[in-house]
């Protein structure tokens, strides 16, 4: 019993590596926008929509990463 409970935060723990990495792109994306913006200022409009863009993708990729940690933690 204390085995599988070891297991299960082991697993969540690991599971949340990934939010580490959303961390990681996000920052990414608003410095690439930064600085795409600094470079040619008439694209804001189209490089901020596609920031957002990335910003949702990488984003949702950080909410199921919570989710599958959530799923191990409290549904097995």
């Amino acid at each position: 019993m204390i085995l599988l409970e070891a297991s299960k935060l082991i697993g969540a723990g690991v599971a949340t590596v990934g939010l580490a990495g959303a961390g990681i792109g996000i920052g990414s994306i608003f410095a690439a926008l930064l600085t795409s913006l600094s470079r040619n200022p008439s694209l804001k409009p189209e490089l901020f929509r596609l920031a957002i863009f990335g910003f949702a993708l990488v984003e949702a990729m950080a909410l199921f990463t919570l989710m599958m940690s959530f799923l191990i933690l409290f549904a097995f």
